[in-house]
């Protein structure tokens, strides 16, 4: 807003409250982001009931990819299902080493020696991208369930992760996340929810859920 007197034109802020408000947050936001200068390898799980936490995963892996970074993906549960992350993140090429070894959801399989088996294969592949300084970041997809249902203990799990390169970030996803991986992680995030169409008879959707 301006005021024009005696031919000047003087601006008017219509809110100095508000300006004087925000000045202040941007000082004390400023004060804050200057202490953080750290960077380091991230341990990243995103858990919880709602829906998102792979989502979230391909998300970040796709911000690796825009900077030019490595990734690796391996998934625990999904398998031959065909799905447009997996399309879309393998077509990158060499930046993006895609993996689906599940069987399916274990009310599938209905074999728990199989569902086993699967994460056992599963989990060897993991640990040769998180032993693979050339990844920015390993996402291991509903690797939290597999820990769940008692598929791979979790000490080895946590080892192979504290042991892995010094810059290479591991986001971990998927239900019931166990106490011990939690307690390691650096950053966690709950997903959770509070309406979903499922409920209402709704079908998994292309581009909503797959």
């Amino acid at each position: 807003m301006t005021s024009e007197t005696d031919g000047t034109i003087t601006d008017i802020d219509p809110d100095p409250r508000h300006h004087e408000k925000m000045a202040k947050k941007k000082a004390a936001r400023d004060r804050l982001m200057a202490r953080k200068t750290e960077t380091r390898r991230l341990l990243i799980v995103h858990t919880g009931a709602g829906k998102g936490k792979s989502s979230a995963a391909f998300g970040m892996a796709l911000r690796c990819v825009g900077h030019g970074f490595r990734v690796g993906i391996i998934q625990f549960i999904k398998g031959a299902w065909d799905t447009a992350e997996r399309r879309a993140l393998t077509s990158f090429g060499d930046l993006v080493t895609f993996k689906a070894m599940g069987e399916g959801f274990t009310w599938e399989t209905q074999d728990r020696a199989r569902d086993i088996a699967a994460a056992e294969r599963a989990w060897t592949e993991a640990q040769t991208l998180l032993a693979d300084p050339e990844y920015a970041m390993v996402v291991l997809d509903e690797l939290n369930v597999v820990l769940r249902y008692g598929y791979l203990p979790i000490e080895p799990v946590l080892a192979a992760i504290e042991a892995r390169p010094a810059g290479q970030h591991v986001v971990v996803t998927g239900r019931n996340a166990p106490d011990a991986l939690l307690a390691a992680a650096d950053l966690v995030t709950e997903m959770t929810l509070v309406k979903h169409p499922f409920r209402d008879g709704v079908k998994a959707q292309p581009g909503v859920e797959y």
